[in-house]
């Protein structure tokens, strides 16, 4: 769909080299995407919840630890 907008220079310079883009539609289109997956993760984490059966990053260490012991 063709729309006209008025982008901000720097916010298009800063899409265009974040998303390694060559044109500005597909900067656009890589950042529309991108906010659109996020806002869906937020959205699934606030449904689904978080699990607290996770390790600690001190627990992964220790892990990682006893396992390189013999």
């Amino acid at each position: 769909m063709k729309t006209t907008v008025d982008i901000p220079e720097a916010a298009l310079a800063d899409a265009l080299r974040f998303t390694k883009a060559r044109t500005k539609k597909a900067a656009i289109v890589t950042a529309l995407e991108d906010f659109n997956r996020r806002r869906r993760m937020a959205a699934a984490t606030r449904v689904l919840g978080t699990s607290h059966t996770f390790m600690t990053k001190d627990q992964l260490a220790q892990t990682r630890l006893a396992r390189r012991l013999p």
